[in-house]
């Protein structure tokens, strides 16, 4: 009866991914090693795009990053302007983040160390290819037993920075409406994009 609980547990640990994982570190470690193998897949692009796009759902805070990187324009928005962009922007950026992982042929990512500070935390990765290595820096806060990532700096390039002074440029000469019409087009369900 022990060797059946104890083979449950491991099965259970094994299928639950990087939800049991309480040190930032490891849960970003299990997680990208998670992508590493799609990306490694056999399967089509697609499929690919759609497994990394589930994937990075559960990982990465969106709606944080988009209220950063709307700055001082998300006060403008109205409230329902706000849960449409951020339904938007979370396309975006997921569909930014996983195409950049897809020119990769077989990432190789080592993780450098962890910081912790205030209750959050940073993780330092390398993406190291057989012509260069590339530094991705992981901005992480608890949520319940898992790790949100609020911010990637890849390179010392803030992801969410950059699209925000896309996005502060075209809000100093499109409207709000037009903005989101945009995002709509690009991103939204029936929009093109990935």
């Amino acid at each position: 009866m022990m060797r059946v609980k104890l083979i449950a547990l491991v099965v259970w640990v094994c299928l639950a991914g990087p939800a049991w994982a309480a040190d930032p570190l490891e849960y970003t470690r299990a997680t990208l090693e998670q992508a590493r193998a799609i990306v490694g897949s056999d399967q089509t692009h697609n499929d690919k795009l759609a497994a990394l796009s589930s994937l990075f759902r559960n990982f990465l805070d969106t709606d944080a990053m988009g209220r950063a990187a709307l700055g001082k324009h998300w006060s403008s928005f109205t409230l329902q302007q706000q849960k449409e962009f951020l339904v938007l922007f979370r396309q975006l950026f997921q569909r930014t983040y996983v195409q950049e992982l897809l020119l990769f042929e077989k990432p190789n990512f080592v993780y450098v160390g962890q910081t912790r500070l205030d209750g959050e935390a940073t993780v330092d990765t390398k993406i190291v290819t057989p012509r260069d290595d590339f530094k991705v820096v992981y901005q992480l806060r608890p949520d319940g037993e898992r790790w949100l990532v609020t911010g990637i700096t890849v390179e010392d390039v803030s992801l969410t920075a950059n699209l925000g002074s896309q996005l502060d440029h075209l809000l100093s000469r499109e409207s709000v409406e037009d903005v989101l019409n945009l995002m709509q087009r690009k991103y939204g369900s029936n929009g093109g994009g990935a």
